[in-house]
């Protein structure tokens, strides 16, 4: 590495000067970038309608469809427990009526005379 010469020993070699045809790097990139035209409130707004109305009619039948599906699973679920309840009442209402049919025909049956 002694043998290396020094970036200060080297001579200096002199760039050749740029051809003024081909254009250089700071000639092609612009460093100030350029102010965006603003969008005015009534674009913005008409934008934004349209936005809302593309995203409700692309998402609006599957949003029907999960609260229908929801709705039929709540609304299964308390008819399934009003109906076990009404049932549950009705079994106990019938076999009351039922023994007292049967112990009126037995007490009935019990006060007749025989009648042969």
């Amino acid at each position: 590495m002694a043998d290396r010469p020094k970036q200060a020993d080297r001579p200096t070699q002199e760039r050749p000067k740029p051809d003024p045809e081909v254009p250089v790097l700071t000639e092609v990139v612009d460093d100030h970038p350029r102010a965006q035209p603003a969008v005015d409130a009534e674009a913005l707004e008409a934008l934004a309608l349209e936005l809302e109305r593309a995203v409700l009619e692309r998402l609006g039948p599957e949003v029907d469809r999960v609260i229908e599906e929801k709705l039929a699973r709540t609304l299964n679920s308390f008819l399934g427990q009003s109906v076990d309840g009404m049932r549950t009442e009705l079994t106990q209402n019938v076999s009351q009526m039922v023994r007292e049919a049967v112990q009126a025909s037995v007490a009935q049956a019990l006060s007749l005379p025989d009648q042969k």
